[in-house]
């Protein structure tokens, strides 16, 4: 009940936020004539009114002050943005290359900017793994299925029989060292060492879906860097790993607009020979992007609640994005159709290396904060 609340919190402050960022151009009013009266003064910046807004500053010319006025506004936020979502997420989801072109030409009114879509569909994942999975820490320590559990336990077995018979390989070896060669040797060193390695593994996997353990699931290692935070970051991780993932998931959720300076650069590097495109027209095409991928994410994540095949989610996780990034690519920049696939293959490579930076940046703060 408490994560319901959370997420619907969560729906409306990110309704709210995207609100803040979208500006109001497009959108009708009734006209407050009792209350402006031509010829009056604009209560904000003293210039003398024509009409219900002041030309100036903008300003309606009735202002509100009373509880119910605060009222009227939420609702004026929340509705409006709705109004444009439903202008622009059709577009976007179909037709992202128009969307992004259109937008980047000058039709503004008409939808949501790429930002506020891009906050409202960040708040909006946020809030529906929270509301279907729980925090993600709890997903990542604890999973209590025991089908998958005994895979797991019957693999470890599988692995730790096979590494007695490399073992006792070994003591034959040492007893006989006449009858195997050095790269014998050698080779049974690697092929214990890779399987004592797989029989941790499967063991750390099988305490974490047990809830076993639980202090002690993840460990980044005793190595010392030399940096002396990370140093201490790393000891308190594998003192309290669960604090380490909440304090990941806090971070990707207040830092994902990083994602959008971190790619800009990689898309501008794909048309570096067409100056007629800004920084500006990629930037609009990256956040647009961006926020359709979080909006799949939400849908895999409900297609998953609801029982879909896990199939059809891979599938779709794998395939959608660089149809996606195809379209997009060439509607927004008007490509023909290789000079748009081979630019979404580079587009994938530098996704997954911002995805990787974007991590690490993530690690890194939360390991020394």
């Amino acid at each position: 009940m408490t994560g319901d609340i959370g997420a619907a919190a969560d729906i409306a402050t990110g309704t709210l936020v995207g609100r803040a960022f979208e500006p109001s151009a497009g959108e009708t009013h009734a006209t407050h004539t009792d209350h402006s009266p031509n010829g009056a003064l604009c209560l904000n910046c003293g210039t003398r009114l024509v009409g219900e807004h002041c030309h100036t500053c903008g300003q309606s010319a009735h202002v509100h002050r009373s509880l119910g006025g605060i009222g009227h506004e939420i609702a004026h936020g929340v509705f409006h943005f709705e109004g444009k979502i439903w202008r622009t997420l059709p577009l976007l989801v179909l037709h992202p290359g128009a969307l992004t072109r259109r937008y980047v030409n000058g039709e503004r009114a008409r939808f949501v900017s790429p930002l506020a879509l891009f906050l409202f569909t960040v708040f909006l994942m946020f809030a529906t793994i929270g509301a279907v999975g729980g925090e993600m820490t709890k997903d990542f320590i604890r999973d209590e299925r025991t089908g998958k559990t005994s895979d797991y336990a019957r693999e470890a077995a599988r692995a730790r029989a096979a590494l007695n018979k490399v073992e006792a390989q070994q003591e034959v070896a040492k007893r006989a060292p006449a009858k195997y060669s050095g790269e014998q040797l050698a080779t049974l060193d690697r092929q214990a060492s890779a399987l004592r390695t797989t029989v941790r593994a499967l063991g750390v996997a099988a305490d974490m879906q047990n809830g076993a353990a639980y202090g002690t699931v993840v460990d980044l290692g005793d190595f010392k860097t030399g940096w002396e935070r990370l140093d201490h970051g790393i000891a308190k991780a594998n003192g309290n790993p669960g604090l380490m993932f909440y304090k990941l998931q806090t971070s990707a959720y207040k830092y994902s607009w990083g994602l959008i300076p971190l790619s800009v650069p990689f898309m501008a590097l794909l048309f570096v020979w067409r100056r007629r495109h800004h920084l500006y027209d990629h930037a609009i095409f990256v956040t647009y992007s961006l926020a359709f991928m979080m909006l799949l994410t939400i849908v895999l994540i409900i297609a998953g609640v609801i029982g879909v095949a896990e199939g059809w989610i891979v599938m779709a996780a794998i395939c959608v994005p660089p149809v996606h990034m195809f379209a997009q690519l060439r509607g927004a920049y008007e490509l023909r159709k290789w000079s748009a696939a081979w630019r979404t293959v580079a587009l994938l490579t530098f996704a997954f290396t911002v995805l990787l930076a974007f991590i690490v940046l993530l690690l890194l703060h939360g390991l020394t904060d």
